[in-house]
């Protein structure tokens, strides 16, 4: 009985060790550099140079995009050109995606995304951030560290942790995530208009997260969307989606 408690434990401990060795693997899956006819902008953040999709070039108002962690934006770039006419979209390959130098992790991900928005203010006269998935909890960042424009996440959880102590109950997720995206706790720091969109048939998401973090909002301006019927990746393609966006990045008229 002994010896086989102490087999139990090893074989958990084992797999705890493996977790927190490379669970960075399970969060991030690089998109490799693709062809495409869109323009490209670079920006150089401490000597990392990270790539992003830019269509739409010369309007007045931008529009910042983070994808889900493995979504090639150049692929998603024709739709984005199509429904923001009056905006210019910045697509962001984050870094180790897309032909983005150096490798993907929180404090990566975070600080390149500050450099790039405080960067693009400094051209526009406004930057409305959009963050779908893993993007959501970098999107959350940057609006709980800057006074964006409008915010809007798709598919957004409440922070990975949770997400990860739901599917690894047995284990301290609170010890052993090394990127936690916590969008829960930052929260009561956005004050920015927030569009949250959901998918009703969520499978990576569980629709949970997502109103546990829609609860945690300051700004009554918070909208929130669950999309019938829809998918963790399906539900662009569903009506709703754009045309939610669309009305609340709408941009002046003549602008």
């Amino acid at each position: 009985m002994y010896t086989a408690g102490i087999s139990i434990f090893a074989v958990y401990l084992g797999i705890g060790i493996l977790l927190f060795s490379i669970q960075r693997s399970f969060i991030y899956f690089p998109s490799e550099a693709v062809q495409h006819s869109f323009e490209e902008a670079e920006f150089d953040n401490k000597g990392t140079q990270i790539r992003t999709v830019l269509v739409n070039s010369g309007k007045k108002h931008a529009i910042l995009y983070f994808g889900g962690n493995a979504e090639s934006v150049a692929s998603s770039a024709p739709e984005f050109q199509e429904q923001f006419p009056s905006h210019s979209v910045y697509l962001v390959n984050y870094r180790g995606y897309g032909g983005s130098e150096g490798k993907p992790d929180e404090v990566g991900l975070f600080s390149d995304a500050l450099y790039i928005y405080d960067d693009l203010l400094t051209s526009y006269d406004s930057v409305s951030i959009i963050g779908r998935s893993l993007g959501s909890g970098v999107a959350s960042y940057v609006a709980s560290e800057r006074s964006v424009d409008k915010l809007v996440l798709v598919t957004p959880f409440d922070s990975l942790q949770n997400v990860a102590q739901k599917r690894f109950p047995v284990y301290p997720m609170s010890l052993l995530c090394k990127d936690k995206y916590d969008s829960l706790g930052r929260a009561q720091d956005i004050h920015s208009d927030v569009l949250i969109l959901a998918a009703e048939n969520d499978e990576i998401i569980a629709l949970s997260h997502t109103k546990n973090l829609v609860k945690s909002f300051v700004n009554e301006n918070s909208n929130f969307i669950v999309i019938d019927k829809a998918q963790h990746n399906d539900i662009s393609l569903y009506g709703p989606y754009y045309e939610a966006i669309t009305h609340f990045l709408k941009a002046p008229e003549g602008e």
